[in-house]
């Protein structure tokens, strides 16, 4: 059936500003999109005005979550390979690409090393026949620079992407915060912010030895974005992501021992968030991410020190980026590109934009609609969320997945 979304305002990721226009669609794919032609067989889906965008795709998330990603206009999740069992087999991959089916897109990230022990790599050209998308490091640091060199060789050999998490073991160690005023008051134990800055600084060395592609998941430091912007100012096929709470909190959310705001990595300084923002504004920065890590009672309400970092964002990602919008340091189209566009150019998937022969993964977005983030009422599988109470504006009415309404 042929269907054509009518009296839109285009977000193109493609295109510099949101323009009204219309989206055809046959099959599961997009015909074309903006001032065109509507058959008159076609079926026609009103937008009533709505902001229509291509559906998010959330380039590093810990769990699949069908209520969460809907709640959030996310439509593909890239899987971490931080799972019960580590993403490191053939079998695992073909599961996980089933597991979202049919509501989202799940493409599974492969683990680097067996077990992700940093120690063997695991057989990444199997698993990317078996639907793998890139290569992860996981939660942790690769310590061995000959086992690092190893798997970006491979992957680049391979034309996968590396996925990196770009913090210096040696210096973290059993760290929970940054160092600073923060840490030091309530007694916990830190690690300085340039131990991003020393793992970013020795990966982008071997991609350049290497011709690999790098993507660090999250990088939060002035530091490490100085490093980002002067690999990619020397050609190299490096990218970076950030979450919303790194651009939104500081190492002062912390404060009274909150552990809905204990992440990996920590949250920074103020002037760390600052430069945050300004890499988003400059371009630095290619993707923002939910890092969608949904945590129960047993793993939250302990300790600081002995509970598990992560947040649940799927639900939040959308609302609070739009934040950048509405404070100017983004288009809503520039937006778009960081939450479909570059994941999936970073994935490789045929998805992400609204040009012909794009996958029909389309969010309808009431850009003003208030409402409450409330982590005793959010359709993520736990609410764990550092920003609970706080307004936000924006909401995702409708999303389509290949062509069909979820």
């Amino acid at each position: 059936m042929t269907l054509a979304i009518v009296n839109a305002q285009l977000a193109d990721p493609d295109a510099d500003t949101v323009m009204p226009g219309s989206i055809l669609i046959d099959g599961d794919a997009i015909v074309a999109a903006g001032d065109i032609a509507i058959p008159l067989d076609a079926e026609r889906i009103d937008a009533g005005g709505l902001i229509v965008a291509p559906g998010i795709i959330d380039l590093g998330v810990f769990r699949t979550d069908k209520p969460a990603f809907h709640f959030g206009g996310i439509t593909r999740a890239a899987l971490m390979p931080d799972q019960a069992a580590p993403l490191d087999d053939v079998g695992l991959i073909r599961q996980a690409t089933r597991a979202g089916k049919p509501d989202f897109w799940v493409h599974p990230i492969a683990a680097a090393t067996r077990g992700l022990k940093g120690v063997e790599l695991a057989e990444i050209g199997m698993m990317q026949a078996a639907g793998a998308r890139a290569v992860g490091t996981g939660r942790q640091w690769i310590a061995d620079s000959g086992v690092m060199l190893r798997v970006l060789s491979y992957a680049s050999a391979l034309g996968l992407t590396v996925i990196a998490h770009a913090e210096d073991g040696g210096l973290t160690g059993k760290a929970v915060a940054t160092s600073g005023e923060t840490a030091t008051r309530l007694g916990l134990s830190a690690a300085p912010a340039c131990a991003e800055a020393m793992a970013i600084a020795r990966d982008i060395m071997l991609a350049r030895e290497t011709g690999a592609a790098i993507h660090f998941r999250l990088v939060t430091t002035a530091g490490g974005f100085a490093l980002i912007r002067a690999a990619k100012a020397d050609g190299l096929h490096v990218t970076c992501g950030i979450s919303p709470a790194y651009l939104f909190l500081s190492d002062i959310a912390v404060t009274d021992f909150r552990t809905f705001a204990h992440l990996s990595p920590p949250l920074r300084s103020e002037d760390d968030r600052l430069a945050a923002i300004q890499a988003v504004a400059d371009g630095t920065i290619d993707v923002i991410t939910s890092s969608h890590d949904p945590r129960g009672p047993e793993d939250k309400r302990l300790p600081f020190a002995d509970s598990s970092p992560g947040m649940a964002g799927a639900e939040t990602l959308l609302a609070l980026s739009l934040n950048l919008v509405r404070e100017g340091h983004l288009t809503m189209n520039a937006l778009m590109r960081l939450l479909s566009a570059h994941p999936a150019r970073i994935l490789g998937v045929q998805a992400g934009t609204f040009g012909a022969g794009q996958a029909a993964d389309i969010i309808f977005i009431d850009p003003d609609t208030p409402w409450r983030v409330d982590s005793a009422r959010m359709a993520a599988a736990a609410g764990n969320t550092p920003f609970d109470k706080v307004p936000v504006q924006g909401r995702v009415r409708r999303l389509m997945k290949g062509g069909q309404f979820r």
